[in-house]
């Protein structure tokens, strides 16, 4: 098995790749030749066919019957032949491959569009190589912490190779589904749906880093299958309904700890500063009480989250 090199910064566990074995088979374009020219010559033989059997029927009417019956064989066989050959055209559409077999044997591929001829005596499968999209379903996974997820992506792929797409696999459209569905549920286990720093990748903090993992291992998944994955992406990430709400507290009570040591460290600051600029302007002496006193009444005003009632006092701190 073959491991991906883990990327600079946040860390974890690297997921492994499968190891698939090598194709058998690659894609070889198909000998073929235009299809006007062979229209032409076909048609060219229809009309001649067609002639030949007109011809001996006349001649067999006036009493020349051995030429009138050669004439119409050769007339019937030009025109069956010209009818069998016409069966080897193939229209071809762009964004289109026609795979041909030979009795059995594969021998090319035609990409190029438009119409084109090969032998009539293959077999000619259609095969779409345009983009497509691959959304999943909903999936319920625990992620690396235990916790119930639900979890959903959307792929874009391609065929890349239309003879491996077609004798690697059985179906490679459901190949392509159940192993986007086999690495999103893999990706989802080795790693956390959220993580308190910034040294640990988290399918909510590192989408992209983690959709690019994901991208590299359904690559390693589907190439066997001659898929080539363009792109990947969450389109849904959340907790499972059970403990929605008990995270949602965790969150907030989180994000509650971070504001506050945000407004203490801010406050202590602006105390320091305050302090610092009265000793420098010499606007009053304090000591050691009126200072702490001091201190407290700006970390009470600026730490507060309601707004300070101001107290007039009279007489002095001693009193």
């Amino acid at each position: 098995m073959t491991r991906r090199d883990t990327p600079a910064g946040p860390t974890t566990a690297v997921p492994e790749l499968p190891d698939l074995p090598e194709p058998s088979i690659r894609e070889t374009p198909a000998h073929s030749i235009p299809g006007g020219l062979a229209l032409l010559l076909t048609f060219l033989g229809v009309l001649l066919g067609g002639g030949g059997i007109a011809v001996g029927g006349v001649m067999a009417g006036d009493g020349r019957v051995g030429l009138g019956v050669t004439a119409l064989v050769l007339g019937a066989v030009v025109l069956l032949g010209s009818l069998f050959l016409m069966s080897g055209l193939n229209m071809v559409a762009p964004g289109e491959a026609r795979v041909v077999q030979f009795f059995g044997r594969y021998v090319g591929t035609i990409r190029r569009d438009g119409l084109r001829w090969v032998n009539p005596l293959t077999t000619r499968a259609k095969i779409s190589t345009r983009v497509r999209n691959h959304e999943t379903a909903v999936l319920k996974v625990n992620d690396a912490n235990g916790n119930p997820i639900e979890l959903a992506a959307v792929i874009v792929w391609q065929v890349r190779d239309t003879a491996q797409a077609s004798f690697e696999v059985d179906d490679f459209v459901e190949f392509v589904a159940t192993q986007t569905e086999s690495a999103v549920r893999h990706i989802a286990i080795e790693y956390p749906y959220d993580a308190p720093g910034d040294d640990v990748l988290s399918l909510r903090g590192n989408a992209e880093e983690i959709t690019e993992k994901l991208a590299a291992e359904l690559t390693a998944r589907v190439s066997s299958a001659g898929v080539r994955i363009i792109e990947s992406r969450f389109t849904h990430l959340a907790y499972a309904p059970e403990i929605a709400s008990a995270m949602l507290q965790r969150q907030q009570a989180g994000a509650v700890v971070a504001a506050r040591e945000t407004i203490v460290e801010g406050a202590c600051g602006m105390v320091e500063a305050a302090l610092g600029r009265i000793s420098e302007l010499d606007l009053v002496e304090l000591d050691e009480e009126r200072k702490a006193a001091m201190v407290s009444n700006l970390l009470v005003v600026l730490c507060g989250d309601r707004a300070p009632q101001p107290v007039l006092n009279t007489g002095t701190l001693y009193q």
